[in-house]
């Protein structure tokens, strides 16, 4: 326990300053492709980028730390990072669209980084206290919430070229890196002896109820989360409002985000992790009604917020689920392609939440309408999913 609590404080702090970066990509990346892209259709294709970064690196990324150790794949990850921020300063300056668009690939595997935090927390954490380790580590963005747009409203508009400043700004944070994760005590794991089993292939894991709807579950949790986030400065600024509004907003959902995390642990442990996601997926509808009631502030404060929320509950309980799914030598493989279906999900959602935004209807609410309605059939497909997991025990019973 002591040292799973020693990681846990480690990867809480790593989420809490490095994952500020992330909020900080979100609230300016779609507004500098606006100001930089050729057509309004594709602003948001730099995000978009970024998140096939995750989707292309997750299980390469997993494969390495299964090599090298927790540690080195963090290491590098930053490094990524802090040269992505560099060259989208300099696309910036440049005017290059096309140049800050490539930037985002390398920020992309921070993000998949990121996304292993959780992991890494139950890797020396006894099982029950593993779904309370997720959720302190993402707990961890709740600094993130204040701090990112915090350094966007500080940094936005010093320079002459807009946002100049900002990917500065994270060029600093990933420096942070080495020095935190110099106190992370994961050891490597052992080499297989040979003739040791790897466990269950691909193709057969897959087929497993729990780990298919858990992988659906995170996936549209996570997806449809970008999708609306994505679009939610663009409206928010499209609705007449200013770009403070914006990060604030932002801010409001990333504090929803993981503010949750500090009790949605022991939720799980008392209500189990599929009742909890498919309240996640509950708060995620009643977020798009929010969304689709009308423009004021006040609108996008409340959906963004129970975004946030629905978020929480429907990722965190669909990690808790998949945790629990595998054999120990099945981690990293498994691990490893989640994310990279997660964020191949979230890619696609991020792709399109620029189109739906800029070029349904002809006006920003137009647009915000379009984001949101899309949420509807992905919805249906995770809730009947999880209902499906929920009663096969029923019918394998009878």
């Amino acid at each position: 326990m002591r040292r799973a609590w020693r990681n846990v404080i480690v990867l809480l702090l790593a989420q809490a300053l490095l994952g500020a970066q992330m909020s900080m990509i979100f609230i300016v990346g779609g507004l500098a492709g606006q100001m930089l892209s050729p057509n309004p259709c594709i602003a948001t294709l730099p995000l978009s980028m970024m998140i096939l970064g995750s989707a292309l690196s997750a299980r390469p990324l997993s494969g390495f730390m299964r090599r090298h150790g927790r540690r080195a794949g963090f290491l590098l990850s930053c490094g990524s990072a802090a040269l992505g921020a560099a060259i989208a300063a300099y696309a910036l300056a440049s005017g290059n669209f096309w140049l800050f668009t490539a930037s985002a690939l390398f920020t992309g595997v921070y993000m998949a980084a990121q996304g292993f935090f959780r992991f890494a927390a139950t890797d020396c954490a006894p099982p029950e206290f593993q779904s309370r380790a997720i959720s302190w580590v993402l707990a961890g963005g709740l600094a993130a919430a204040f701090t990112g747009p915090l350094l966007v409203r500080w940094t936005a508009e010093v320079t002459a070229i807009p946002f100049l400043a900002t990917y500065a700004a994270i060029i600093g944070l990933n420096l942070l890196g080495p020095v935190l994760f110099a106190f992370l005590d994961i050891p490597r794991p052992p080499a297989p002896a040979q003739g040791h089993s790897q466990g269950r292939p691909l193709g057969e894991l897959l087929r497993v109820p729990q780990i298919a709807v858990a992988m659906i579950c995170g996936m549209v949790s996570y997806a449809l989360m970008n999708l609306v986030m994505t679009s939610a400065p663009l409206a928010v600024v499209g609705c007449g409002f200013a770009t403070a509004d914006a990060a604030n907003i932002v801010s409001g959902h990333v504090l929803a985000m993981f503010a949750p995390s500090f009790f949605t642990g022991h939720l799980i442990a008392r209500f189990g992790a599929t009742r909890i996601v498919m309240v996640g997926l509950a708060i995620l509808a009643g977020a798009g009604a929010v969304a689709l009631s009308g423009v004021d502030l006040a609108h996008f404060y409340i959906a963004m917020i129970l975004l946030g929320l629905g978020w929480n509950f429907g990722y965190i309980g669909a990690t808790a689920m998949l945790t629990r799914a595998y054999r120990p030598e099945e981690r990293e493989r498994v691990q490893g392609l989640n994310d990279a279906i997660v964020f191949g999900g979230v890619f696609l959602a991020s792709l399109s939440s620029g189109g739906l935004m800029n070029c349904m209807g002809g006006s920003a609410q137009a647009g915000w309408s379009a984001v949101n309605l899309a949420m509807l059939p992905f919805l249906v497909l995770a809730g009947g999913a999880l209902l499906w997991l929920m009663l096969r025990p029923r019918e394998v019973a009878r």
